[in-house]
């Protein structure tokens, strides 16, 4: 990696942390430049703005947490153990966040809902994308019988991002993993009565 490369991911890596933790007006330019040692001219020359970064920075701490979804969940057999594997990822979520500050999109999405239209936008194609993951995951189960062909597969994705965000925003607005787990115990209940019996 070339060193203008890693002073830019050195750029992204602390603002993920400033913007996730304090959120978008929260965070300043003068601020991330001074985490990460850089005068502003640096900056600027890796980007245009604040908006900018905190696209960049958004990116970077869903990346995180998609990496480890993605691990448990290409480990996992069926498509029914897949879609536990990507609930269970979140299990102790609250207290051992993956990443610094929690969830991006519960974080930004709140924040930017009145305020910011390119990063509610931005937000929201992340969400299509992982609503698409979960939607395959069904599909392909329903292809190989492994869940009812009855079952609408938005509905489903539907059914477990909101439940895993809202049960994020209670327990992290109690400071405990109760509200998670039992928001993931009432998942795993929900998801074993996709499946086949076979």
């Amino acid at each position: 990696m070339s060193k203008a490369k890693q002073t830019k991911q050195i750029i992204i890596e602390k603002a993920a942390i400033s913007f996730n933790q304090n959120g978008y007006a929260g965070s300043s330019i003068s601020e991330i430049m001074k985490l990460s040692g850089l005068r502003k001219s640096g900056f600027y020359h890796h980007f245009k703005s604040k908006e900018e970064i905190a696209v960049a920075a958004f990116d970077y701490t869903l990346g995180l947490i998609l990496e480890a979804v993605m691990a448990k969940v290409g480990a996992a057999n069926t498509a029914i153990d897949r879609l536990n594997a990507f609930i269970d990822t979140f299990r102790g979520f609250t207290t051992e966040p993956i990443a610094v500050g929690g969830c991006p999109i519960l974080n930004t999405a709140v924040e930017s809902d009145d305020t910011n239209p390119r990063l509610r936008l931005h937000v929201q194609g992340a969400v299509n994308e992982i609503r698409a993951t979960i939607d395959s995951i069904v599909e392909l189960g329903i292809r190989q019988n492994e869940i009812l062909d009855t079952i609408d597969r938005e509905q489903v994705s539907t059914i477990i991002l909101v439940t895993i965000e809202g049960a994020i925003m209670m327990s992290k607005l109690y400071g405990t993993d109760l509200y998670l787990d039992r928001a993931i115990e009432h998942l795993h209940q929900y998801i074993n009565s996709l499946a086949t019996m076979r």
